[in-house]
C-alpha cells in the first residue's frame, strides 16, 4: 500500500470516529442488555442502520460546512 493511499485511509478511519457519537445517535441503536449479545442477523442489521446513518451524518457536516 502506498504512503498516500495509507495516508487517505488513515484520514477516513478519523473522519468516521470523530462522526461516530452523531453516526449513533442518528442510528438510533439501544444498548445490549449486560451479558445478552447480538445474533448475526442482528449486528448485520445494526451495522446497516449505522452506515445509513454515516451517510447522513457525514451529509449533514459537510452542507454546514458549505452554509
Amino acid at each position: 500500500m502506498s504512503t498516500d493511499a495509507a495516508s487517505q485511509a488513515q484520514q477516513k478511519q478519523r473522519e468516521f470516529m470523530s462522526l461516530l457519537p452523531l453516526t449513533s445517535a442518528i442510528a438510533g441503536l439501544p444498548h445490549a442488555e449486560h451479558g445478552k449479545y447480538f445474533n448475526d442477523g442482528q449486528m448485520e442489521a445494526r451495522a446497516t442502520a449505522l452506515k445509513n446513518a454515516y451517510r447522513y451524518a457525514r451529509a449533514m457536516v459537510l452542507e454546514i460546512a458549505q452554509d
